[in-house]
């Protein structure tokens, strides 16, 4: 089978598998791995190889980047403790106890081998928690801790892996040099991508021209993360640095048509990346139990057995303490921002779910030492990485919505309230603009009164919303005003459609009153 007709099957796969996993409400990333993983034992299916170049290189960058861009610095500031607590605090604390626990369960494992694989199977996946997250209705401050360290645990995993890797090439390790490089990489990371934000953001508001500003979104995240890459800092923070930084700056930066294909092109390029990078990594089992080469699997399997408990054990042990000590001990912290519920806790502590980038790591150990030798215990970490990703995704991927419901975790609605808070003081700001070119006489009597009506309008549905306690949503328009309108544009829909049928009207008309139609539909809804 040819490489384009495997990669074309895939994706095909992908989306029945999509559809799915939403017809049994379940996670789409942990049907899709297990799928993979069934896959890769049909026989005479080409095998596909996960390459590690792609996935840093090429899936990477455009996966952190519209999570950047669409995070709320606001909110991810206003998180950065505990996220900067998960981010770099649990990923070291992980590294190490996993490697103490490798080394014991395999003595022939050195310390340094040990240690990468302690690096490798550190940080959560960027994408699955979110996946999970997303589809439930937990309070926004979970969501928005639990995106801000997928934003950054990748650098720190990432960086601790190197060297782990340069004690194994070189037999020596600085604990001083090591600190020095850790923080040039991540100030360093950082730096670049605000001065490739800040470059990008000059670009755009100089255009207006939908394609090539989307173009040039699209290779934005590969302009913050390959030079960074080169200049031997964090690709990771610069992404993430570019993405925050534009996405703070792109309300007043590309225009209102730009904006909306900007959206809707990210929203299909997240999912093709995701749904594909998911179904490889269960395609990877058996080149990986190949390379295992040995005779029973059943001590293999305990040992996984073993670095999965401890893994997630350790995000348990260490999420508790960090969410409840600094504001028991901090009269102000807690004054400030309070103890949350355990409930929510629970949730942070239980969403730590593993990923394709473990799996790239693993892929990407070298296969020898600077003297020749083997990597020591290469094929054995590729087993013990494979292992931890599997039974994080599917034991906590499939047990995170079960949790959320019994413990009855709920929405807060903050996001909403503050959706509705903000359309209802726009909409009088716009009510207080006409009423002054009103006095001024600077329009017509007729215009005016017209679209005063229309914004009148809004300002009442938005307060009958605010008033109906039994549809929290922050919604433009009460259900009942909703149910109207729907109906009024399927009728427009319906005529417009029928007179392109009788050949009144051409397609280029159709879609452009369809357009419309759209956005009216989406203005309604508030989606």
């Amino acid at each position: 089978m040819h490489q384009a007709e495997t990669i074309f099957l895939l994706f095909a796969a992908v989306a029945a598998l999509v559809v799915v996993a939403h017809k049994l409400s379940l996670p789409y990333p942990i049907v899709l791995v297990i799928s993979g993983l069934a896959l890769s034992f049909v026989p005479r299916l080409p095998e596909v190889k996960l390459n590690p170049e792609i996935v840093f290189y090429f899936f990477l960058p455009p996966l952190l980047y519209p999570a950047a861009l669409f995070t709320s610095w606001r909110d991810f500031r206003r998180n950065l403790r505990p996220i900067l607590l998960l981010a770099i605090g649990l990923v070291l604390v992980t590294m190490v106890t996993v490697a103490w626990a490798a080394h014991t369960i395999v003595p022939e494992l050195p310390w340094a081998a040990a240690f990468a694989l302690g690096a490798i199977v550190s940080p959560p996946d960027a994408i699955a928690a979110t996946a999970v997250i997303r589809r439930l209705s937990v309070p926004y401050r979970i969501e928005a801790i639990l995106e801000g360290e997928s934003l950054v645990n990748d650098a720190t995993a990432l960086v601790a892996l190197q060297f782990a890797i340069a004690a194994l090439m070189t037999g020596t390790f600085s604990l001083g040099h090591a600190t020095l490089r850790f923080v040039w990489a991540a100030a360093g990371g950082i730096a670049f991508g605000l001065l490739v934000g800040f470059a990008m953001r000059w670009v755009q508001r100089h255009l207006d021209d939908p394609p090539v500003q989307i173009t040039i979104s699209l290779l934005t995240p590969f302009a913050a993360y390959l030079p960074a890459e080169r200049l031997h800092v964090s690709g990771v923070l610069a992404t993430v640095a570019a993405g925050i930084f534009l996405g703070w700056h792109s309300p007043l930066m590309v225009s209102a048509r730009t904006r909306l294909q900007v959206y809707a092109f990210w929203e299909i390029v997240v999912f093709l990346l995701n749904g594909f990078v998911f179904i490889v990594i269960g395609l990877q089992l058996p080149g990986i139990l190949r390379g295992l080469n040995s005779e029973s699997l059943l001590g293999p399997i305990i040992n996984a057995l073993i670095i999965s408990g401890a893994v997630i054990l350790i995000r348990i042990v260490w999420v508790i303490p960090a969410m409840y000590l600094p504001r028991l001990l901090s009269k102000k912290l807690r004054e400030r921002d309070p103890i949350p519920p355990w409930q929510q806790v629970a949730v942070v502590a239980w969403a730590g779910m593993r990923g394709v980038i473990s799996l790239a790591a693993a892929f990407a150990l070298p296969l020898a030492l600077s003297n020749g030798s083997a990597f020591p215990g290469r094929n054995y970490i590729l087993f013990l990485a494979f292992s931890v990703i599997l039974a994080t995704l599917v034991l906590q991927g499939l047990t995170l919505p079960v949790l959320i419901r019994k413990l009855g975790i709920k929405d807060d609605g903050v996001t909403d309230e503050e959706e509705r808070t903000a359309r209802l003081e726009a909409n009088k700001a716009a009510v207080g603009l006409i009423e002054n070119l009103a006095a001024n006489d600077d329009f017509p009597r007729g215009v005016v009164d017209r679209l005063r009506a229309e914004y009148d309008e809004r300002v009442q549905q938005l307060k009958l919303c605010a008033e109906n306690q039994d549809d929290p949503r922050g919604e433009i328009a009460t259900p009942q005003y909703q149910r109207l309108q729907h109906e009024a544009l399927r009728i427009e829909r319906q005529t417009i459609i029928r007179l392109r049928n009788e050949h009144v009207i051409n397609d280029e008309a159709l879609r452009r009153i369809q357009r419309d139609l759209d956005l009216a539909e989406a203005r309604l809804t508030g989606d």
